[in-house]
């Protein structure tokens, strides 16, 4: 391949062949672009960094970039724009201003464009200025007849066929409409909307995303026309079976919430009901003493909580429902609900002791957190727990004396709740 001076092509000729693009310093090679003061292209091509290319600066209008270096890009901002074409625009400034091009730097909006033209993807960039030894005249275009003699005067016949007809005048550019052609192209600016400015440089493939959800798209799709069959050929079921089938799903439905049996836990089922339900904190040995005192010396190993929940729809209107929550604090009692009744569970609270959970599903406090919401209450002025710190719990302390905060505390317990129950078992929520 030939080698060039100038600027511009000998760059690209440097990208095309994949030549080690070096810098110097006094002919001494140096790693920073910065202190560098020649740009070797080549072994025989070495050219000052700050050399004007042909590649004009938007809104100049000049022609010749050895008259008005100003008006064009140096060397050294098209050589950056190409070394940085995958950085982010950030990036890119940032850069450019430390190496000194806070001003002469090609615009992030150019940057593709020149990097298309350096790597070939292209041949027309508007705002490079055509080589002197390059013809004007463009491509196709015949060669003009200067000599009266090139075309016939007269018409002849071959076989009685007149032929005058099939021999017409070739079209030839005038060399002033050439030239005034030029002129305009030179300053032709090219308007970018923001679908071209946001474009990025690198091309963005999603074949693959498309191949994941083709054969999931082709499951649902396969589901849908086989649920519309079976539905169609489906008897009508007994309004009795349905009703009781209906009754068991509802029944199923309600969330369970598990508490330590610890007789020293804060919250226990003496107590649990007035405070998830009445937001009223009573000290679990007060409680006893009061259910005693009313003739109940054992509490119940199954407890039902009712909420209040309101919720609001698309339309703004408030709809307030009553929801039921199931208390226990033994995997005996739990054992009444079934075989599924771990999947109903959305709340342990603990103690922080790890005995709680060996008769669990779930043993291990890492795991068993992992499938249902960790709560570890305590006192306020208790000191942090180490052994909660890895559990993945949220705690919820209890003020011992201010009794008007217990609303605001059971209000943040119900809460995390429901947004916990939300994002893992939403179907719990109906309940």
């Amino acid at each position: 391949m030939a080698t060039t001076t100038d600027p511009l092509l000998a760059f690209r000729q440097a990208i095309e062949s994949r030549t080690d693009i070096t810098y110097t310093k006094d002919s001494e090679p140096t790693s920073s672009l910065a202190a560098a003061t020649h740009i070797v292209l080549s072994p025989t091509l070495s050219l000052p960094k700050n050399t004007p290319t042909r590649l004009r600066k938007p809104g100049s209008t000049s022609t010749d970039p050895a008259s008005k270096p100003q008006d064009f890009f140096s060397l050294e901002a098209v050589y950056l724009a190409w070394l940085l074409r995958e950085a982010s625009g950030a990036e890119y400034m940032k850069q450019a201003r430390e190496n000194g091009l806070a001003v002469g730097f090609v615009s992030v909006t150019e940057r593709k464009n020149v990097v298309d033209w350096l790597e070939e993807r292209t041949d027309k960039l508007s705002n490079i200025i055509p080589l002197a030894s390059e013809s004007t005249t463009p491509p196709g275009t015949p060669p003009q007849l200067r000599s009266s003699t090139s075309l016939p005067s007269t018409s002849f016949t071959s076989k009685g066929v007149d032929l005058s007809g099939s021999l017409k005048r070739r079209y030839v550019a005038d060399a002033e409409d050439i030239e005034v052609v030029k002129k305009i192209k030179q300053n032709e600016i090219e308007l970018q909307d923001r679908n071209t400015v946001l474009r990025g440089i690198k091309p963005n493939n999603f074949s693959a995303v498309r191949s994941a959800f083709t054969e999931k798209l082709k499951k649902l799709k396969e589901a849908s026309k086989g649920g519309v069959a079976a539905a169609a050929a489906a008897v009508t079921p007994d309004p009795k079976m349905q009703a009781r089938k209906q009754s068991t799903h509802h029944k199923n439905q309600f969330p369970i919430i598990m508490i330590s049996s610890s007789p020293t836990a804060l919250i226990t089922m003496h107590n649990v009901k007035r405070f998830l339900q009445e937001a009223v904190f009573e000290p679990s040995q007060e409680a006893r003493a009061r259910a005693a005192a009313e003739g109940n010396t054992r509490p119940e190993d199954l407890i039902i909580i009712y909420r209040k929940r309101t919720t609001i729809d698309p339309s703004g209107r408030e709809t307030e429902t009553q929801a039921r929550y199931f208390v226990v604090d033994s995997t005996e009692a739990l054992a009444k609900f079934g075989a599924d009744a771990w999947d109903r569970v959305v709340c342990v609270m603990t103690t922080g002791q790890a005995w709680q959970f060996r008769p669990y599903k779930w043993s291990e406090p890492k795991t068993l957190f992992h499938h249902v919401k960790g709560i570890y209450v305590s006192w306020t002025n208790d000191p942090p727990n180490p052994k909660i710190k890895d559990w993945n719990v949220t705690e919820l302390k209890i003020d011992q004396h201010r009794r008007h905060v217990d609303k605001s505390v059971v209000a943040h317990f119900w809460k995390t709740l429901d947004s916990w129950t939300m994002m893992h078992k939403p179907w719990l929520m109906q309940g």
